[in-house]
């Protein structure tokens, strides 16, 4: 597996001597395919040199200067749950409200460069008809989406999921994209059992990953692949490193595959984490080592940068994890490690709201302060004491 090639500069290596192939000679003047074929390689050629440095450009960014991105791309049953469990009506008016709470929270651009956003809010505009996506530029966040439709049941896999939603991509891209969108996300999950993940599932979900990632940089977007090893099970450190490893494997040579520019996409990947019923909990350094050396071992240096996602943890450990990396491998990573946490940011804010408009202002204050947090493990930095504070 040849990981360690640039994909970008070996894709357009590729175009280049295709095109100078196929410029019009004597024999291709009668031959419509070829021409066809030689007017498509030219403006894939083309596409490839206009979006370039736009998209390393906005992946570096995303990832630069101590800051991480904000997942609050949850779908709408999802949020409902949540809702639920708080008794918050799960109605239109009280997802719009809860997710202007956020966007305007004072100071957020502070700690947070990019928010991950769903379909619904995206479209979604505060009380006074200022869209989310004004607010949000005009606070320095970039604004992304969410792509993907879910995962399904996996045909012929028991236990096992595939995510879908590739069918009309292309055309919702330029949508987004026309609404703002500067970056997108996928994300594919992988569980942990007697048997499985299986290859058929790694192998499906990874294609999938690379053809959106594919399909994200054509429209000028930084793709976030996130392939998540679920914490749900009763698995070891160890077998979740071997399963992360085989994962991100497979995936970054689907990557390399289609294509893709690996500096200008960002990596959202779990921490190696034993199941939530292991008997045997590792500290908090266990899982910085377990996390990074896996990292090291699978994922090109190439890649912009790598965010993880929280996965269920509780906000203070995911913070807690993420500080351990960046003091221990402070000197060893060849990428930022930063983060992309939806409810290791939003639960506290969430469970402070409880859908009530004079709880707005504490609720935005816990979420600021969650975001200062994970900031500070970005740089090594966050304490147990900084939640006293």
């Amino acid at each position: 597996m040849r990981l360690s090639r640039d994909s970008h500069n070996q894709r357009r290596s590729e175009l280049d001597m295709a095109y100078r192939w196929l410029l019009p000679s004597a024999n291709m003047s009668w031959n419509p395919f070829a021409r066809s074929w030689r007017n498509n390689v030219q403006l894939e050629l083309e596409q490839y040199q206009m979006n370039a440095p736009k998209l390393i450009d906005t992946a570096r960014t995303l990832v630069a200067s101590d800051k991480g991105l904000l997942a609050m791309d949850e779908s709408n049953p999802t949020c409902n749950k949540r809702f639920a469990k708080l008794e918050i009506p799960q109605t239109v008016e009280a997802r719009r409200a809860y997710r202007e709470l956020l966007v305007t929270t004072r100071g957020l651009g502070e700690w947070i460069s990019g928010a991950i956003l769903y379909d619904e809010t995206i479209r979604q505009q505060k009380k006074d008809g200022t869209p989310f996506v004004k607010v949000l530029a005009d606070a320095g966040i970039f604004v992304g989406i969410k792509l993907d439709t879910g995962a399904k049941d996996m045909a012929g896999h028991a236990g096992e999921k595939i995510t879908e939603g590739l069918d009309g991509l292309r055309d919702r891209l330029a949508e987004y994209a026309r609404m703002g969108a500067s970056f997108a996300k996928w994300r594919a999950v992988i569980a942990v059992g007697d048997g499985i993940p299986s290859q058929a599932c790694i192998d499906a979900n990874a294609h999938a990953l690379a053809r959106y990632a594919g399909l994200c940089q054509e429209a000028g977007l930084v793709p976030i692949v996130e392939p998540e090893v679920l914490m749900d099970g009763a698995h070891t450190l160890e077998r979740c490193a071997e399963v992360t490893e085989q994962v991100l494997r497979t995936v970054f040579h689907q990557l390399y595959v289609q294509g893709v520019m690996l500096e200008g996409m960002i990596l959202k990947p779990n921490m190696v984490l034993p199941g939530l019923t292991c008997p045997r909990q590792v500290p908090v350094d266990e899982v910085a080592d377990a996390t990074v050396n896996c990292l090291l071992r699978a994922v090109p240096a190439a890649v912009a940068g790598i965010a993880f996602l929280s996965g269920g943890q509780s906000a203070e450990l995911a913070s807690a994890r993420l500080n351990a990396m960046n003091v221990r491998f402070k000197f060893r990573q060849p990428w930022a490690l930063a983060f992309s946490f939806a409810r290791a940011i939003q639960q506290p804010a969430l469970d402070i709201w409880q859908g009530k408009e004079a709880n707005v202002q504490a609720a935005q204050q816990a979420l600021y302060h969650r975001a200062r947090c994970n900031s500070a493990a970005r740089k090594g930095e966050y304490s147990a004491a900084m939640e006293c504070a």
